[in-house]
């Protein structure tokens, strides 16, 4: 109860680099000096003390970070990276999920494998791969919106 007590007012309270690292570190997760922990981010509830957050990282506004995908594994945000909004970050079971040292992940990306230290990581740009003739919002179902998909043809 005191865990999830905690994790709702680290995600909501002022304070990203005193309150919200002080009461994570009180849920068990490992987190070094100089951390920066953004407003709404969601860290591990199951297995906080399965996430390691070293020194001078910091984490961006809604960020999730979940160190159990069908079991814990490991989750480990080394020295001075950055991980930004909106970013999910997800370990599998049983294995370590590595953020290295210096690395920069961008908006809205999502992470379930290793990023090599001082590596910047992208999502690719959006791209349009329809026309939606019937637009989602006047559709009476969203199998009227599919049917109304028309794919976009590229050429080869």
């Amino acid at each position: 109860m005191f865990n999830r007590l905690a994790h709702v007012l680290a995600r909501s309270l002022p304070g990203s680099t005193g309150v919200r690292p002080f009461l994570h570190r009180l849920r068990g997760v490992k987190i070094g000096r100089n951390v920066f922990i953004g407003d709404d981010v969601y860290l591990e509830n199951e297995y906080p003390e399965a996430v390691e957050i070293h020194e001078g990282a910091q984490i961006g506004i809604r960020a999730i970070l979940l160190a159990h995908t069908r079991g814990p594994g490991h989750l480990i945000v080394e020295k001075d990276a950055y991980i930004g909004p909106n970013v999910v970050v997800a370990a599998s079971g049983g294995q370590t999920l590595r953020i290295g040292e210096g690395a920069v992940i961008s908006a809205g990306v999502v992470v379930t494998t290793n990023v090599a230290p001082r590596m910047f990581v992208v999502n690719t740009a959006a791209k349009a791969v329809a026309e939606a003739r019937i637009p989602l919002a006047r559709a009476e179902s969203v199998e009227e919106f599919t049917r109304g998909l028309v794919p976009i043809k590229r050429n080869p």
